[in-house]
């Protein structure tokens, strides 16, 4: 009888206040608001679009929700899709780590009176041993939108993030984004449901076809202060934070970087002797080589910029000349478009050379690492105003973006970052 007790308290607690199992596993950043997204995203019907701000924790919401699915409904077959492949991974990965817990095996006991195991887990896929399907599926999916979605079915399917930078950029990629959507509905099963979340990026992105989003923009969550919010709007474009803070679309801001005062120009080049050094390779066509040489002192960035309208081979003179003058002692490439070639040419000159392959997108690295520094920069004589004024007419439509795209990239190696906090276990029950 107390056995009995203790479950139906446990499962109540499920059902009203699922947010306290995001505590019990360490999320205790999670408030009354996530309680609410909770109990929709696991016992909720028909299909639901929620948008929310940028750090509000909807992914965490979600990965939480994806454990609860797999405990209290076992026969349900749940695919989980964002982006990319990778993009699926670490939500997979967290899921499998909440499984794992001892709190997990407490709680199946406590709802089922069975142990807890796992038999199938992979990047992509998990199943437990609670359940019975015969079909052979696994509970748990996971996958890009450039899967494969023929012949399967599935009862619920939550998208997160499937709408990102791309789709603002790229109306190919807002169509592929609303076909894989479409294709969705048909693998639907009868009476499932489709859960999505995330931000929105152009007018006509995927979220105009999702059913009316529920909102919750930055200023109604309570979530990040007023402090913060005016730090995260120093730092980014217009129209980027109110894509991703205030859930709603404005025109591309003509002006990014406003121009700065006669102060930050003219300085002297000793400022920026033994900085590091950045250069963007331009090749054939119409891209220009940048070359950016900067110096960071008591939280201002002194700069050098270069540019030059040529293939990056015959700039080779100049940038050399520059690392030698300037004791640079490291010079940062990245190698996407050349295998490393340049690299191993300035290498050869003596050169202390240091490559990376690009990952992030180019818009949101210049409007996240150079607009957060901006103010800060001060340029020293012999600085190309050409490519200055480069900076200051760019926008996510920019025909030229070599030389923010150089100063960014130098940015993103001198900005110093700092670890989340890690948060504490706490007690269930």
């Amino acid at each position: 009888m107390m056995m009995d007790r203790q479950r139906k308290k446990v499962l109540t607690i499920l059902k009203d206040d699922p947010v306290r199992v995001g505590h019990a596993l360490g999320f205790e950043k999670l408030e009354s608001l996530h309680n609410q997204w909770l109990i929709d995203m696991v016992y909720g019907h028909g299909d639901k679009t929620l948008q929310a701000h940028r750090g509000s924790y909807k992914t965490t919401d979600v990965s939480v929700a994806l454990l609860l699915i797999m405990i209290l409904f076992p026969n349900d077959r749940t695919l989980f899709m964002r982006k990319t492949d990778t993009d699926v991974k670490e939500v997979i990965a967290q899921v499998q780590k909440m499984l794992d817990t001892e709190f997990a095996h407490w709680l199946v006991h406590e709802v089922w009176g069975v142990n807890l195991e796992v038999v199938k887990s992979t990047q992509t896929e998990i199943t437990t041993n609670l359940t019975n399907d015969p079909r052979g599926s696994s509970q748990l999916t996971a996958q890009g939108m450039n899967g494969s979605l023929t012949g399967k079915h599935y009862d619920r399917i939550f998208t997160d993030d499937i709408v990102n930078i791309q789709d603002r950029a790229s109306k190919a990629e807002r169509d592929h984004t609303k076909l894989v959507y479409q294709e969705l509905q048909n693998i639907k099963n009868r009476g499932g449901r489709i859960y999505n979340t995330g931000t929105p990026w152009h007018k006509e992105d995927a979220f105009t076809i999702m059913p009316n989003p529920v909102k919750y923009d930055c200023y109604s969550t309570g979530l990040i202060t007023e402090q913060d919010l005016r730090d995260i709007r120093d730092k980014m474009s217009p129209s980027l934070f109110a894509a991703n803070y205030e859930l709603r679309h404005i025109a591309s801001e003509d002006v990014i970087f406003q121009p700065l005062d006669a102060s930050h120009f003219g300085l002297s080049l000793s400022l920026v002797e033994q900085g590091l050094m950045h250069v963007d390779s331009g090749f054939y066509g119409e891209d220009y080589t940048a070359m950016t040489v900067c110096k960071k002192h008591d939280g201002k960035y002194y700069v050098l910029l270069k540019m030059w309208r040529k293939h990056v081979e015959d700039c080779y003179p100049d940038i050399i000349s520059a690392y030698r003058r300037f004791m640079s002692g490291k010079c940062y490439m990245e190698t996407n478009a050349d295998k490393g070639m340049v690299a191993r040419d300035l290498r050869q000159a003596g050169m202390k050379m240091v490559t990376y392959a690009e990952k992030m997108n180019k818009y949101v690295k210049i409007v996240t690492y150079l607009k957060a520094i901006w103010n800060d920069v001060y340029f020293v004589e012999g600085t190309d105003m050409d490519a200055v004024q480069q900076i200051c007419d760019y926008s996510d439509v920019a025909e030229h973006d070599d030389a923010p795209d150089s100063m960014a990239s130098m940015a993103r190696a001198l900005y110093k970052k700092v670890d989340a906090e890690q948060a504490d276990y706490t007690m269930f029950l």
